[in-house]
């Protein structure tokens, strides 16, 4: 599968991989920064963005990390392995990875799957269509009703720690992604258990929003249990998706990470 994507910088290869209906332009608040020090590739995941479609499947995460690991080679220096770094569904795609050690290193931010309980899974699913719901019924004032900072933080306070810091213009496409991601279906369900035997070789560092509400962080101690090597870090101030909450603590996160390997 060809996956749409963007070169930036030199140094070290850094992937960047993307949450559920967002696309590369997710890390654009951190591209410049970790530009100077990475050789930065910014990549739309399949049924996101410019990327093509994923055929439904009985284990669509483990196709999902199938096509990235296949991807990898493609934009890897000759002989290299790449670090990798990701945000919600893409932090599990970068622990995956992690664990099959095919990568340098792995970042997580918030990364998904990490449930306590079948309970904890669903809460999770009927918040995510329940904002769905929501983001169909406002339909096309949606838009508009986002330029106001106060409509920005209730509809998107589930995500972000400082939701009035987004983008008017980011903030409707995430709105109108949100309402017509085929991936949000296509994930239900499924398992989320990361491919034994862990490599425990590959270093690892987690970060979790203290304000996360969409993945809150008591998931954290399921992180422990899979990778009790991980460096573990906690932002009070930041949410679901940090790179947007506080685009210069992540990129110092990401460098750090991305230099253990």
């Amino acid at each position: 599968m060809d996956l749409a994507y963007r070169v930036t910088g030199s140094g070290p290869t850094l992937v960047l991989l993307h949450g559920i209906v967002h696309n590369r332009r997710a890390w654009n608040p951190l591209v410049d920064r970790l530009a100077r020090e990475r050789r930065v590739v910014t990549v739309d995941l399949p049924s996101h963005g410019d990327s093509p479609q994923l055929p439904a499947s009985d284990r669509i995460l483990q196709t999902l990390a199938d096509v990235v690991e296949d991807f990898l080679p493609s934009i890897a220096p000759a002989g290299e392995k790449v670090h990798v770094a990701g945000n919600s569904l893409g932090g599990w795609l970068s622990l995956e990875l992690a664990a099959r050690g095919v990568v340098a290193s792995a970042t997580a931010l918030s990364p998904g799957g990490f449930f306590v309980n079948d309970l904890d899974q669903e809460r999770a699913t009927r918040t995510f269509l329940g904002l769905r719901a929501a983001a169909r019924v406002i339909g096309p004032v949606g838009a508009p009703a986002l330029r106001t900072p106060l409509v920005r933080s209730a509809a998107l306070g589930v995500f972000f720690g400082r939701p009035w810091r987004i983008n008017p213009l980011e903030a409707a496409r995430d709105l109108e992604s949100l309402k017509t991601n085929t991936m949000i279906d296509a994930i239900q369900g499924a398992d989320w258990s990361i491919t034994p035997p862990v490599d425990h070789a590959i270093p690892i560092t987690v970060e979790w929003g203290g304000g996360d509400l969409m993945l809150p962080i008591y998931e954290i101690a399921g992180v422990r249990k899979v990778f009790p090597e991980a460096r573990l870090i906690v932002l009070p101030w930041a949410g679901h998706v940090p790179m947007i909450d506080d685009p210069r603590e992540i990129s110092r996160i990401l460098l750090e990470g991305s230099s253990r390997g």
